[in-house]
């Protein structure tokens, strides 16, 4: 029987005159503290107490990896727990590019009430339609397009190693319509776990380049049945399940 954990580190098969860019998406852990609002790019602490989780996203990450996070604090916080925790320690890049979208004059706003204001949008887990720009604030459309350029920027920076992004929802999802060659709004379609892992490789040589996607929303923690309970969908910061009934 094969090891799972051995496949999860596995790079794959290296092929002849391929670079493989391995791109390790975590997602933050809980927010705790929002009141039932949303929060977007309020610099809001999470929530990194569940030893379980962090010990068994900690054994799955590469050893030998460059690390960034966004500019708020809990991708710091998850960054530092995931340390703690066994992931081989390296320095961590702030990059605001991996922010977490600005809702603008949403945040702050009670989420139930907000959703519950708007017509249902069967199978997006979102704050609204990808093109819709909140007041103040940007569309996902403007989140997938600095992801995007992001990611082609640290892949020229560091191509051919495995780079480890703690970052927030919107942008894995971001990240992965960019690897599916979709739109934006395809995006949307995905649900992202807080701790949840995501691989997506870049695959390139002289005159190519294309993605491979191993897992989407892994959650290595889920063996432990105690946590595979408890563990409940969470979505822009936390799905709006209630707005699809």
């Amino acid at each position: 029987m094969s090891n799972p954990k051995a496949s999860l580190k596995a790079s794959g098969a290296q092929l002849p005159g391929v670079d493989i860019t391995r791109w390790w998406w975590v997602r933050h852990a809980p927010v705790r503290v929002d009141n039932g609002n949303i929060y977007g790019q309020a610099d809001l602490p999470c929530d990194c107490s569940d030893a379980v989780v962090f010990d068994a996203v900690a054994r799955i990450l590469p050893h030998d990896a460059v690390w960034f996070m966004s500019n708020l604090q809990r991708t710091h916080q998850t960054a530092a727990a995931l340390f703690a925790a066994g992931a081989p320690k390296r320095d961590v890049v702030q990059d605001a590019a991996f922010a977490e979208q600005d809702l603008g004059e949403w945040q702050g706003r009670n989420r139930a009430e907000f959703f519950a204001s708007l017509p249902p949008e069967i199978g997006s887990y979102w704050f609204s339609p990808a093109d819709e720009r909140a007041p103040g604030g940007e569309s996902f459309v403007d989140v997938f397009e600095r992801v995007r350029s992001a990611i082609g920027r640290i892949n020229a920076m560091h191509r051919g190693k495995d780079i480890v992004v703690v970052s927030h929802g919107g942008v894995i999802k971001a990240a992965i319509a960019h690897a599916l060659g979709l739109e934006a709004k395809s995006g949307l379609l995905f649900t992202i776990e807080n701790c949840s892992v995501t691989r997506l490789d870049c695959l390139a040589n002289e005159n190519q380049i294309g993605w491979r996607v191993p897992m989407i929303n892994q959650q290595p923690w889920i063996a432990d049945p105690s946590h595979a309970a408890m563990h409940q969908p969470a979505g822009p910061e936390v799905v709006k399940d209630s707005k699809l009934g």
